[in-house]
């Protein structure tokens, strides 16, 4: 069995322990791997966005010597948010650790942190897959609780404003589909207010998906377009139509959904700050007034040292900047 001091050793220390769970390969999350998100650490646990009421007027020519048109101070307002507090725990006792050291192949410490390290890579999994859905939130401007239907935060109230919703007519066969994705486009250009953007990506659920790629004109427009490859293969992946991108989206834990079936969010690309992540520091001595990291692991011995309770957390926050630039597509 460990000995009695073994988790006083360095290895177990809050900075090793932390960089340890950093390092575990995490499960991958299509909008991580996107890169929508622009994350930073910060030192405390909430943050404000700032409202700019900001209008452009065209200015009216005049006479010389005439007054000129009045320039008002733009009406600005802070909003605050809370990160919010993502916590797990793991009780390992004892005699899970009893005889765990590989007979002259490793140390006490090597085997103890081996099994600790499991836990840790179990806690991370689960930590990128909500973290994945709290994005998904994000883009969606409701962000729920695990459960996918109790709400944490909806930005819509929060800016007091309304999100923007646009119809394909996917159910009408002679629906000019690549008009409507311009129509988008512009709906897209018209609430970002001459801010610029890249591109344009449709997350879809999976029945949306299938009945855009089956409507009569897509898939004529990519029967002309390299002899049908794209009815032959499988394009779930995505593919360009009209000038934006339709992938099906296919995050889900258990039974929740990150994106229910009929759903689809058309979010521009390449807006500065549009999507931000936010780290605050975990809730101990050492990381008071830190930068935030986006994973902390830590461990205590129980009473009388029969086990260790491993705890694991983050104390994220992700936010649509502009969440009606992101508009929801019905059929």
């Amino acid at each position: 069995m460990a000995s009695l001091d073994i988790f006083n050793d360095d290895a177990f220390s809050l900075q090793s322990l932390t960089a340890a769970i950093m390092e575990t390969p995490h499960v991958p999350g299509r909008l991580g791997a996107l890169g929508l998100f622009n994350n930073e650490g910060i030192n405390t646990t909430s943050l404000s966005i700032e409202k700019d009421g900001a209008t452009l007027s065209l200015v009216p020519a005049a006479d010389r010597g005439a007054p000129g048109l009045q320039v008002n101070r733009d009406m600005r307002t802070m909003i605050p948010f809370n990160t919010l507090h993502l916590p797990e725990e793991s009780t390992i006792m004892a005699d899970e650790i009893q005889n765990l050291r590989a007979f002259g192949s490793e140390s006490e410490v090597e085997a103890v942190a081996n099994y600790v390290a499991k836990r840790q890579a179990k806690h991370r999994m689960q930590l990128d897959a909500t973290m994945e859905h709290l994005k998904v939130g994000a883009v969606k401007g409701i962000i729920m609780d695990s459960d996918g239907v109790t709400p944490l935060l909806n930005t819509f109230t929060a800016f007091n404003i309304a999100q923007v919703t646009f119809s394909m007519i996917l159910a009408t066969q002679t629906t000019k589909v690549r008009s409507k994705v311009l129509e988008l486009l512009d709906i897209i250009e018209d609430q970002l207010k001459g801010v610029s953007f890249t591109g344009v990506r449709v997350i879809c659920g999976r029945t949306y998906f299938k009945d855009f790629v089956d409507h009569p004109n897509v898939k004529d427009a990519y029967q002309r377009w390299n002899d049908g490859a794209a009815l032959r293969d499988d394009v779930r992946g995505g593919f360009e139509f009209g000038g934006a991108t339709f992938e099906q989206y296919r995050g889900q834990v258990g039974s929740v959904k990150f994106v229910a079936d009929t759903e689809a969010y058309a979010i521009p690309e390449g807006v500065p700050d549009l999507f931000i992540g936010r780290f605050a520091p975990a809730n101990y001595m050492e990381t008071v007034g830190t930068n935030g990291l986006p994973y902390y692991t830590k461990i205590e011995p129980l009473r009388m040292n029969k086990g260790i309770v491993a705890e694991s957390q983050s104390n994220p926050l992700f936010l649509c900047t502009r969440p009606n630039a992101v508009i929801k597509l019905t059929g």
